[in-house]
């Protein structure tokens, strides 16, 4: 059973990992944002330009990402169905942060992408206030997705320390 147990975890850390890199290469713009104040236009426009291009992502890399987030999250609920306390308390967790981070991503950063940054205004002199509304709110729900997925990697390296340390045979 730790053989498939092990099988699982790695494809729980391979979703999550995968999800956090994505989120990561964001970091570009969310810095900008976020991360250096204050918030100038100049800065607000460099991000805006940036989400515009990741609003106009094929569809069949949003499918190959759609695929791995459910898969992801299809196999943290399989790990719970073992029932041990373990896996309740790490995965249960794991779970409730991993839905959290996806209902985010479903619920704000998809629908900001797809109204507010298809196209954005002729004019960089100055950012319309709903655009750079828009702006902080994807840089905020894109860093509240990190934290959550970072959350889940804790979750589960947290479980295999405690399975290795009180498995009798290490």
């Amino acid at each position: 059973m730790a053989r498939m147990s092990g099988t699982r975890v790695s494809i729980v850390v391979f979703a999550t990992s995968f999800l956090l890199g994505l989120l990561f290469t964001h970091w570009i713009a969310d810095s900008l944002t976020l991360w250096k104040p204050p918030a100038t236009d100049e800065r607000l426009w460099m991000s805006a330009t940036y989400y515009s291009v990741i609003a106009k992502t094929p569809i069949g890399f949003l499918y190959l990402f759609a695929f791995v987030a459910i898969g992801g999250g299809l196999t943290i609920l399989w790990c719970l169905r073992e029932g041990e306390a373990g896996n309740l308390m790490f995965d249960g967790g794991s779970i409730f942060l991993y839905a959290s981070a996806l209902a985010v991503y479903v619920h704000t950063v998809l629908p900001n992408l797809g109204v507010n940054f298809l196209t954005l205004p002729e004019s960089a002199t100055e950012i319309p206030e709903p655009l750079k509304r828009s702006t902080l709110e994807l840089a905020s729900s894109h860093l509240v997705c990190s934290v959550a997925l970072t959350g889940v990697l804790a979750l589960q390296a947290g479980r295999w320390w405690a399975e290795n340390n009180n498995d009798p045979d290490h």
